[in-house]
């Protein structure tokens, strides 16, 4: 078969280079690099962070609180393990009508465990994620056919996670096409988490840290205040948090288009079964590549390894699947690419929002 890089499903594509990108000095791809991925679980993290781009902690957090105005960081926030605190979750892909996706788009918003929401280039047009608190009465797969139901989806179809290969959204600031359409020399396989046992004071810490942390010498102080315990003790609760895998890790979200990266290709690839294993690990070794699953397939829907793509341009994109398409072999493939982003958000764990959901929308 031959090559199948697009479909024809969808308003057209934004393709232009560099898109809503705000412009941004080395030292800021500097920065976000760094709040993405080593900002740590101490007193005074800003210190840390400037000590390793060279600069004093002034002036880390003025260009932080800059980036933020700017809305290039969305938020500085602790990244809670869903799956390991119980909750289901689920990438989910509904087609829904083609000429009016907004009032389906609507209706699956309002869902609180719907994180993530977009309009792709497909007959299946509606691509969410959806998390169910652990006590839903609805469950994971209830919540889908009645948010189905409630968008008016002609079809659903359910894309659950059957192995995961890897999970780390951090945009390459710093690096060129040639480095995102590379592999990295290790890759660490993810490890999978199931359900963590955790107690009331771990609902306690949650609550008080999540959501976007202040941008200030010591951004912790306020969620220790509120839980009447010294900044010493919290730290250390959350590290006890992250070994025992409910805290991935305290990091800088962004706006990716505003960032520069202003298209997102998910890439799905028919890999035998056999190979799933070998060449799922080996696409995820790509700096391009920030999520790579291997998910269930259909009669309609050949596919089995997903991976998200991140680049500042459609080209780009295409540049670091084209070289896992070269480097693995596989060419039966298809690129559906994202033409609005109706939600993205950070989940909220441990409110009232899913039980009033599902008692105004189901009745339970």
């Amino acid at each position: 078969m031959a090559e199948v890089t697009e479909t024809n499903y969808g308003p057209k594509l934004r393709a232009r280079k560099d898109g809503a990108a705000v412009p941004l000095d080395e030292l800021d791809k500097r920065l976000l690099n760094l709040m993405q991925g080593s900002f740590p679980l101490a007193r005074h993290p800003y210190q840390h962070v400037a000590s390793e781009a060279g600069i004093g902690e002034e002036e880390a957090l003025t260009r932080v609180r800059r980036l933020l105005d700017e809305r290039i960081i969305r938020q500085v926030t602790p990244i809670f393990d869903t799956r390991a605190l119980g909750y289901s979750s689920m990438l989910v892909a509904a087609k829904v009508d083609a000429e009016n996706p907004w009032r389906a788009a609507n209706v699956i918003n309002a869902h609180p465990g719907v994180s993530h929401n977009y309009l792709r280039n497909h007959e299946f047009n509606i691509w969410f994620t959806i998390a169910t608190e652990p006590d839903s009465k609805l469950g994971l797969e209830g919540t889908i056919a009645r948010l189905g139901e409630l968008a008016g989806a002609e079809s659903i179809r359910q894309l659950p996670t059957l192995k995961l290969f890897k999970i780390r959204m951090d945009l390459e600031m710093e690096a060129g096409t040639d480095k995102l359409a590379g592999q990295v020399a290790e890759a660490v396989e993810p490890a999978e988490t199931e359900p963590q046992p955790y107690d009331e004071f771990d609902r306690a810490v949650i609550r008080a840290t999540q959501g976007e942390l202040p941008v200030v010498s010591e951004p912790y102080a306020p969620a220790a205040a509120a839980l009447g315990i010294s900044q010493e003790e919290l730290l250390a609760h959350l590290e006890a948090m992250q070994e025992r895998r409910l805290l991935r890790r305290v990091a800088a979200i962004l706006y990716h288009r505003r960032a520069g990266f202003s298209a997102n290709g998910m890439g799905v690839w028919k890999v035998p079964e056999q190979r799933v294993a070998e060449l799922g690990a080996e696409m995820a070794r790509f700096r391009g590549i920030s999520h790579c699953y291997q998910r269930p397939t259909y009669p309609d829907w050949p596919y089995s390894v997903f991976t998200m793509a991140h680049g500042r341009s459609k080209e780009e994109c295409d540049a670091i699947l084209d070289s896992i398409a070269e480097q693995t072999g596989i060419s039966e493939r298809a690129t559906l690419y994202s033409s609005t982003e109706f939600k993205k958000i950070r989940l909220l764990y441990f409110t009232d929002e899913h039980r009033d959901w599902e008692r105004l929308n189901a009745g339970v």
